[in-house]
């Protein structure tokens, strides 16, 4: 069943889906556009794109019809269909929503989570195409880490270090970057969302290094933290302590397991170590066409893991004033268990 007969099957009577957002249009129809409406009836779906696009869409789309968008259109359209309710994502705007109810009278426009939680459903689950496409994205970011590591010295900035990672991944294939490059070096290692910055690396520092590439749309994440000469014994500690929740979060992972206690496995760890407070994020999220999709391993989750979904294992430390350590892997669920498709060591490592 294709990915749009799948939504039409969640659609009562008289029901139509609007799909605007740009990843979910991309996801239904494999079309890239920063403009578009994707209609989709219990008996239909249309792409409607302006003239900037019609010609590539009408090409490039085989899984609905395509129409350049014409006042008026959507409407006649609602009407051809009986459409008497209109679904829209949580994403959609007020005045969107103002402008539909406007130019629909008589169709009620409902936007929330009925929707999106249809197409999360749907994104959750990778194909083989999707797992292949974000291995070789993966692939592009541990080849760039391995590039770089061996030319980290003294003396080198936060910055310096993220432009050489960037660079790499660029130069190696990657269409972009996942996200911001993080590199955290020292004290600046407790802030998880550090900002590289002109900070010097010295002897002794921990540095986390944050990054990934982007193929064909589909993004990778992985984080390695390293030291930079013989670090302090508290330092090596926590690095073992994450290194440990990590395995365990890792051991966790299987079909049928609820997210919530993979994120315990590791939280568990790293509270007996004495650190729970100092672990302030999520044990990992799904990544796909977004880097963090759903699911999310956190303590709060409802979800449970299934065969074909893509997660992040990446538990931390965080000390302020001191330093920080995570450590994050990719994995796809599968039948037996999963798979991980982070290739690049994660022993203890001491840079020279």
């Amino acid at each position: 069943m294709s990915k749009i007969a799948r939504i039409q099957q969640c659609l009562p009577l008289r029901t139509a889906a609007l799909i605007e957002c740009p990843l979910n249009r991309r996801y239904l129809t494999g079309f890239v556009s920063s403009y578009g409406s994707l209609l989709v009836t219990r008996d239909a779906a249309i792409l409607l794109t302006d003239s900037r696009y019609i010609e590539a869409a009408q090409a490039a789309v085989t899984s609905c019809a395509v129409e350049e968008v014409k006042t008026g259109r959507l409407q006649a359209l609602c009407k051809l269909y009986g459409v008497k309710k209109l679904w829209l994502e949580g994403s959609a705007t007020l005045e969107r929503v103002r402008q539909l109810r406007d130019a629909l009278p008589g169709v009620y426009i409902t936007p929330g989570r009925v929707l999106d939680m249809q197409l999360n459903q749907l994104r959750m689950i990778k194909s083989s195409d999707e797992v292949e496409k974000i291995t070789a994205a993966q692939r592009i970011a541990e080849a760039a880490f391995a590039q770089v590591l061996p030319s980290i010295a003294v003396g080198m900035t936060e910055r310096e270090v993220a432009l050489s990672l960037d660079f790499a991944m660029l130069h190696g294939g990657a269409e972009r970057l996942s996200f911001d490059t993080i590199v955290a070096a020292g004290v600046n290692g407790s802030k998880p969302h550090a900002v590289p910055g002109d900070y010097a690396l010295q002897h002794g520092d921990l540095i986390t290094m944050d990054f990934g590439a982007v193929v064909d749309g589909y993004h990778s994440d992985m984080t390695r933290t390293v030291a930079l000469g013989e670090p302090s014994a508290q330092a090596r500690e926590i690095y073992d302590v994450v290194l440990m929740a990590q395995q365990a979060a890792l051991e966790a992972i299987a079909p049928g397991v609820a997210c919530k206690d993979v994120d315990a496995a590791a939280r568990e760890i790293i509270k007996a170590a004495g650190f729970g407070k100092e672990f302030r994020h999520g044990t990992g999220h799904g990544v796909g066409l977004a880097v963090h999709e759903e699911p999310r391993l956190s303590e709060k989750s409802r979800d449970v893991l299934r065969p074909g979904m893509m997660v992040t294992a990446e538990p931390g430390i965080y000390l302020p004033g001191v330093c920080g350590v995570r450590i994050e892997d990719l994995v796809v669920v599968t039948e037996e268990g999963y798979v991980n498709l982070t290739a690049c060591a994660k022993d203890f490592s001491v840079l020279f």
